[in-house]
């Protein structure tokens, strides 16, 4: 069987982390949501995202193929559903397509709508990514159940004596990682510390934590429960619930809490968010298909800040403020709660961060990893610039 994920209404509605992948790149727990459902159909998934990323994230099909909607997190009862369609059968959840089996030619015209009309829908409850804030709102529960899957039938490194561990047996150290005169407290949920990943002297990390491959966490960091930190990324200071896609650095002192950072971000020393209104009201968000602040339903939401964007130090942010792609936040006091992509400044005003410069910067940043900054990268880069053109009135 071939499987392939698909954009669901959630690709729009988690803008700006969403602008440059698919909805089912986004990292919740310890593995994105693509390498989750890898895990559990043991085979290779692919993309039916947006035309502008499809080259990026291409499309693979076969004779019969499950499109799953790349919202969702899958756990066994739903994978079961699903694993068991046959071909022209299909399921939904709550109105929207949840999976359909379909052949290879009606791959090349797939639309979730066509398929609503014969699906039966689901009773059970599954999990989906909706909105950004559902990123770290979900993602305690989500590394935990990411810890069963990568950590089945194997064991850990031995923890150092260095150590000051609470609950070691539910701490979990893969190869080649380091963690030295670490406090590591299990005892409320899992610590999972990936490949070649590094846990610096006077750490304080709370479970669930998930540190991933090649990762960093700085000397006398502070992480609280609910907190992913991707793959080659450094992070200091404190964290709480809060989740870093990959390659994004908060190396320094400041407060991150119930946000999610995109990749190849950086937050300059200092720099602090509010994640709790002084009114303790619900805290409102932009969102991109209104074009308006929508209600999140939450007391508690940070900084959602989208790929390749950076604060100066010292910079602070309010509750509840989103950042495009490609930003540049700096200077005294507080910026709009939404900074557009490719923007320059801060609470002084805003100017427009050229497309030029911004894949300049993005070449450096990607060769100091060893990595090229292909011309597909570039693409998606303008394409994202033309779109949010209209939000650059400054």
């Amino acid at each position: 069987m071939n499987y392939i994920l698909f954009d669901t209404d959630a690709w729009n509605q988690c803008k700006p982390l969403t602008f440059t992948k698919p909805v089912s790149e986004i990292r919740c727990g310890i593995l994105t949501i693509r390498e989750k459902w890898e895990y559990f159909v043991q085979n290779t998934c692919s993309h039916l995202t947006q035309g502008y990323l499809q080259k990026k994230y291409p499309c693979v099909s076969s004779k019969k193929n499950i499109c799953i909607a790349g919202s969702v997190l899958p756990n066994n009862a739903v994978v079961k559903l699903i694993c068991n369609l046959e071909l022209n059968q299909a399921l939904s959840y709550k109105g929207e397509l949840l999976a359909v089996c379909i052949s290879e030619q009606d791959v090349l015209r797939f639309t979730p709508e066509a398929y609503l009309s014969q699906a039966r829908e689901v009773t059970i409850p599954v999990e989906r990514i909706v909105y950004p804030w559902d990123i770290f709102t979900h993602n305690a529960k989500q590394i935990e159940s990411d810890f069963e899957l990568l950590t089945y039938d194997k064991t850990s490194q031995k923890i150092s004596e260095t150590n000051t561990c609470i609950a070691p047996e539910n701490i979990f150290i893969e190869e080649g990682a380091r963690v030295e005169c670490a406090v590591l407290n299990a005892q409320n949920g899992k610590i999972y510390i990936g490949k070649d990943a590094e846990i610096m002297e006077g750490a304080l990390i709370r479970g669930p934590f998930a540190l991933c491959e090649h990762a960093s966490v700085k000397m006398g960091a502070k992480i609280y429960e609910g907190t992913t930190i991707g793959p080659y990324s450094k992070v200091g200071g404190e964290v709480q619930n809060s989740v870093i896609f990959g390659y994004s650095n908060k190396g320094h002192d400041g407060y991150l809490g119930n946000s999610v950072l995109g990749e190849w971000c950086n937050l300059g020393a200092d720099t602090n968010n509010s994640n709790l209104k002084n009114d303790y009201s619900e805290v409102r968000v932009w969102n991109y298909p209104t074009e308006r602040f929508a209600k999140t339903g939450l007391q508690f939401c940070g900084l959602i800040m989208g790929d390749h964007s950076k604060s100066a130090i010292n910079t602070m942010f309010n509750t509840g403020t989103v950042v495009g792609v490609s930003a540049n936040v700096f200077g005294a006091g507080f910026p709009r709660n939404f900074t557009p992509s490719f923007s320059w400044g801060g609470p002084q005003g805003l100017e427009v961060y050229s497309l030029n410069k911004a894949v300049e910067v993005a070449k450096r940043v990607y060769a100091r990893r060893s990595l090229d900054f292909s011309d597909v990268e570039i693409d998606i880069l303008a394409h994202i610039f033309k779109e949010t053109e209209k939000y650059r009135r400054f």
